[in-house]
């Protein structure tokens, strides 16, 4: 097992202060939609709480049902607000009429109610009822309850009620500055490309330690990586929600289809640094693991895979020419350490899993820069 010089180097100080630049935006941009959705809450909320008493016949008696329902109506996108509003006003008739079908058995008896219970958690079952399902139950118990001898005057008012806010809240989430999410996808991409860099770098530097390395912190990120991969996809969805049924999106154009483009990228990276996490990770910790790093290799390869996290890096921060010029010196930096190995005799008794760590640098590169003429796997770097 290869055994390399322990070296007091590190990752370079400007990635690290990079990173944690991204996670405060990252933070700031997901903190923010949600304090202007708390504000254009209580917004809507007020606005339907002042006008409920001017609503007609029995529904202002009850003013209170207009708040809830701007409450109900409001989501963190136009679209979704609409949908929300109206799966619950749906959810709210489809509940007031089991209450009805209640009265119509008599007096609500235990039997009764218990039916009427079990009816309601049925039909909230309903496909493409969404958010109305749990309303169906409440409003039949809420009519049964509250709405006493007057179930017909109570049942009016609630779901008109109900409405007005609803509708309230459709117009403030539409009005005042309806969310684009497009600014938390775009940093979320930042972030992960950055997460992806930095471990490829912490790997490269595990090379370089006396073996077994002293941190192990990066072969526990594999999980890790995958979750954040997931987080990001959520944050790339929620984005193109967010444009839908939203007159902003005129004023703020975003390409979309590229951040969906580079999200299936940094799903495949991180696929691939999953790969090489787990193949370092056997060879080093893992008694049974019959590969090695031969020791010629470890500081050539750890040269390797932190090329490739530059390129990632520069992806973020450098100009086009800048990224080339980094894509070009770690694709020879590849090249030339597969045809070394394509040149020597190995031990047939202790395989080595070098190749299989080169392979997935290379296919990291053919991910993180496509438009790149590609060299041939092996093939000699230009002199």
């Amino acid at each position: 097992m290869v055994t390399p010089e322990k070296t007091a180097g590190s990752p370079p100080s400007a990635p690290r202060r990079w990173t944690r630049n991204v996670s405060h935006a990252v933070s700031a941009a997901i903190l923010w939609p949600r304090l202007q959705l708390a504000l254009k809450a209580g917004l809507a909320a007020g606005i339907a709480f002042a006008i409920a008493p001017f609503m007609p016949g029995s529904a202002a008696e009850y003013p209170y049902y207009a708040p809830l329902g701007a409450l109900v109506a409001m989501y963190e996108n136009v679209a979704g607000s609409m949908r929300q509003g109206l799966q619950t006003l749906v959810g709210l008739a489809i509940g007031v009429g089991l209450a009805f079908m209640l009265f119509s058995l008599g007096s609500p008896t235990p039997l009764t109610v218990a039916l009427v219970m079990g009816l309601g958690v049925i039909l909230a079952g309903l496909p493409k009822i969404g958010s109305g399902r749990d309303w169906i139950p409440t409003a039949a118990l809420l009519v049964l309850l509250v709405g006493g001898h007057n179930p017909d005057t109570f049942s009016f008012g609630y779901l008109f009620q109900m409405g007005v806010g609803v509708t309230v809240g459709i117009i403030v989430n539409l009005l005042v500055f309806p969310p684009l999410h497009f600014r938390a996808a775009a940093l979320s991409i930042a972030e992960l490309r950055q997460a992806l860099a930095q471990q490829l770098w912490d790997m490269g530097k595990a090379l370089k330690e006396s073996w077994p390395p002293e941190h192990q912190n990066w072969s526990r990120r594999s999980e890790a990586l995958a979750a954040h991969a997931r987080s990001v996809r959520l944050a790339v969805e929620k984005a193109d929600a967010s444009r839908q049924a939203n007159p902003r999106r005129h004023l703020h154009p975003h390409d979309l289809d590229l951040d969906y483009r580079n999200l299936r990228d940094l799903e495949r990276l991180t696929f691939h640094v999953q790969d090489v996490t787990q193949v370092l990770s056997e060879v080093i910790w893992d008694e049974d693991t019959p590969f090695v790093i031969p020791d010629a290799y470890a500081a050539p390869l750890a040269d390797a895979l932190s090329s490739v996290g530059d390129v990632l890096r520069a992806m973020e921060e450098e100009q086009p020419e800048r990224q080339a010029e980094l894509a070009v010196t770690a694709d020879a930096g590849i090249n030339e350490l597969t045809a070394r190995l394509g040149s020597e005799e190995h031990s047939k008794d202790a395989p080595s899993a070098v190749e299989s760590i080169l392979l997935s640098l290379h296919r990291m590169l053919k991910v993180a820069t496509p438009g790149r003429p590609e060299a041939q796997p092996g093939a000699q770097p230009a002199a």
